[in-house]
């Protein structure tokens, strides 16, 4: 199942096609090369005065905390995550080691959490982040630190049947990708528009 967005201009085939599907594939196992490759993509990103403030937990299916990972899902996201091949959980550490804050550490781990997915897609995975989680339950046992906030849980794995999906869940992965028109977007500089300034 593919859901390739419709674009203004041609854009990168792995931006075009990166979607968050919810119908994973309970059988496809992730190796480490390509879980090594997840987070080398992350580690590279660009970030404030090069603090890499991100921080990640991988629990695969066959680790026994993958139930601990699922249980701290909250509303329909226990009903589809658990199929998916693994859970990363993300955490950034908004202070430094002497309590200085980081300004800029949620927008660094965002662009790290934003490669990670590109080199998902450039394996044939996909990514599904959910902000539906309970953080409290996650945080010791996953070995953070207490500087660490917990932001997202990432589910990686491979695309299965829509079919074990609820109905509702069903149509939201039929439907047609959707965004804001760039106009929308784009409050001053958008090629081929005029913005009035009062």
């Amino acid at each position: 199942m593919t859901k390739t967005a419709t674009t203004s201009v041609d854009i990168h085939p792995l931006i075009a096609k990166r979607w968050s599907p919810r119908s994973f594939d309970a059988q496809a196992s992730i190796t480490d090369q390509e879980v090594l490759a997840l987070l080398e993509a992350a580690r590279w990103a660009p970030s404030s005065n090069n603090t890499q403030p991100w921080r990640f937990a991988v629990v695969r299916r066959e680790d026994e905390l993958f139930g601990t990972v699922t249980e701290a899902l909250v509303g329909f996201n226990k009903s589809w995550a658990p199929r998916a091949s693994a859970f990363i959980v993300v955490g950034v550490e908004s202070v430094d080691a002497e309590g200085r804050e980081r300004k800029w550490s949620d927008y660094d781990t965002g662009i790290a959490s934003a490669l990670l997915t590109t080199q998902a897609q450039e394996l044939d995975l996909h990514v599904h982040q959910m902000g539906g989680f309970n953080p409290d339950s996650l945080h010791a046992t996953l070995g953070f630190n207490e500087r660490t906030k917990l932001i997202t849980v990432i589910a990686v794995g491979r695309i299965g049947s829509t079919d074990q999906l609820s109905e509702e869940l069903r149509q939201r992965e039929t439907a047609p990708r959707q965004r804001l028109e760039l106009s929308e977007l784009v409050v001053h500089g958008l090629p081929g528009s005029i913005k009035n300034h009062s």
